[in-house]
């Protein structure tokens, strides 16, 4: 009751000030009332004393700007559920190691950058690492589920990011796009794959879509993510998103919008093909494709195939920082690196009918060992012999 008491002053003291709309309905989902903390409030308020008295143990150095105790324990958090949360996971969180690279991406070469935007932030995980990687002015994003737009939302503030710094909004990106004025120099996102949208003729006079000449399909979504992701994006920023493979190859008017933003626009800068297994809740190997609007008529489109630098954790597999770096320093460097990385002219696109299938520009193919059929046999014959001695020994 004190801590529900605690709560509600810290709601209550917002009214009326410039932060109200930040605080709003912020602790909507925490239950002190659950059985699941105890069966009688005697058991609850034990469990959360005994919690109190373990945080007041941290030494919360707030001058010490190396170490943000507050906020890494709550992504710790935010981790762990993940980790637990099966299939649901990938809807609110996004491993940090695969955070890094994009964020690393979409800095490069710059100390500050005026603002980010995720259109699909979840709790906000990647657009705080972007933060971490430049000096960001102002934070945007965009979440349909309430539940965790609260948890993206506690997280900016206990990372410190005042609330001034943020705009957060709780909404269908796609339906009720929340800043649709607005361009950004960074855009970073990890949609949900392949999902259901509408796909309504409304959209079709829509200034996100109505470029294209046809609608993504009703059953995939991931180029409607795509396409409001560069609507968003200033010219002279940086976009990455994380899909699945599907969007490289798949044919009908996905094929159409890919051909589009290749040929007609030139935005695509390089697509990069991730492991397998690195995601909560799909096991599914994923690419991260990064587009910029800011690319000359010659630029060629970077291929790296990273899918074979991991580490295994358990049943996940982990990207380790010496893979992160060879990702990104491949992306900056624009290298050729045998097995690894090719840069694709646009004609070599156009060869390929415009399909983006990492294989095609990326040879990988091992030969096999050749194998010496004498040697073979001749220790087949002795496997034999020994067979029969063996068989001999036995009766």
């Amino acid at each position: 009751e004190y801590l529900l008491e605690a709560i509600n002053s810290i709601q209550e003291s917002t009214l009326g000030q410039e932060s109200q709309e930040t605080f709003e309905n912020l602790f909507d989902d925490m239950d002190l009332s659950s059985t699941k903390l105890g069966r009688t409030v005697k058991a609850r308020s034990a469990l959360m004393a005994k919690i109190l008295v373990l945080v007041d143990e941290i030494p919360f150095n707030q001058n010490d700007t190396e170490i943000d105790i507050l906020g890494d324990a709550y992504e710790y958090l935010i981790g762990k559920f993940a980790a637990n949360a099966g299939q649901k996971a990938g809807e609110f969180y996004t491993p940090q190691e695969v955070s890094k690279v994009l964020a690393k991406i979409v800095t490069l070469g710059k100390d500050e950058i005026r603002d980010v935007y995720d259109p699909t932030c979840g709790s906000g995980s990647l657009l705080l690492r972007v933060n971490r990687e430049a000096k960001v002015g102002k934070v945007y994003g965009q979440e349909l589920n309430s539940t965790t737009y609260n948890l993206a939302r506690m997280n900016m503030l206990l990372h410190e990011v005042h609330f001034s710094r943020f705009d957060l909004q709780n909404a269908d990106t796609i339906e009720e796009p929340q800043h649709m004025e607005m361009t950004f120099e960074a855009v970073v996102a990890n949609p949900p794959y392949s999902s259901k949208w509408s796909s309504d003729k409304k959209f079709e006079q829509d200034e996100r879509f109505s470029g294209y000449g046809k609608l993504a399909p009703k059953s995939r979504a991931d180029y409607v993510f795509v396409q409001h992701m560069i609507h968003h994006l200033a010219d002279n920023g940086t976009m990455a998103v994380v899909l699945p493979h599907g969007v490289l190859f798949r044919g009908g008017a996905e094929s159409d919008i890919r051909k589009h933003l290749i040929k007609d626009k030139n935005y695509l800068d390089a697509v990069i093909g991730l492991p397998e297994n690195l995601f909560y809740g799909t096991g599914i190997p994923t690419c991260i494709l990064v587009y910029k609007k800011c690319r000359v008529k010659d630029d060629s489109i970077l291929f790296i195939d990273a899918s074979k630098g991991f580490e295994k954790v358990g049943n996940k597999n982990m990207l380790r920082e010496e893979d992160i770096e060879k990702i990104v320093d491949t992306y900056a460097s624009r290298a050729e690196i045998e097995k690894y990385s090719h840069n694709a002219s646009l004609e070599e696109i156009e060869e390929n009918d415009y399909n983006l299938n990492i294989p095609r520009y990326v040879d990988t193919f091992e030969p096999e060992p050749r194998v010496d059929i004498d040697k073979v046999k001749t220790r087949i014959n002795e496997i034999d012999r020994e067979i029969e001695e063996i068989d001999r020994e036995i009766n």
